[in-house]
């Protein structure tokens, strides 16, 4: 999965921020189970609806924080070698996406 769409060169990841990220995702992880685990059970909609909505924010939390190492290294990396408007449009691009 280190199939990249940009040709530039790619800071990796410490060790503490992927266990970090990692920890994150677990966390959500069983957070989905136990939707799962509340719809077999037949819990009452909204507690349901309201541990989506945490899931969701959750999963939003973990995205802002992969966008901010973006730019404090990649775009910012792309912005010093004169690649920045390529790297802004496709950071904007994503965003887009992201904020759907």
């Amino acid at each position: 999965m280190n199939e990249t769409l940009h040709d530039h060169p790619v800071t990796p990841r410490t060790n503490e921020e992927k266990d970090k990220l990692k920890r994150r995702l677990k966390r959500i992880e069983g957070q989905v189970r136990g939707v799962e685990k509340m719809i077999e059970e037949e819990r009452y909609c909204v507690d349901i609806l309201i541990q989506i909505s945490a899931i969701q924010s959750a999963l939003k939390n973990v995205g802002y924080g992969v966008t901010e190492r973006h730019m404090k290294h990649c775009v910012k990396d792309a912005i010093a070698n004169g690649d920045g408007d390529e790297s802004i449009e496709e950071l904007m691009a994503v965003l887009k996406q992201f904020s759907k």
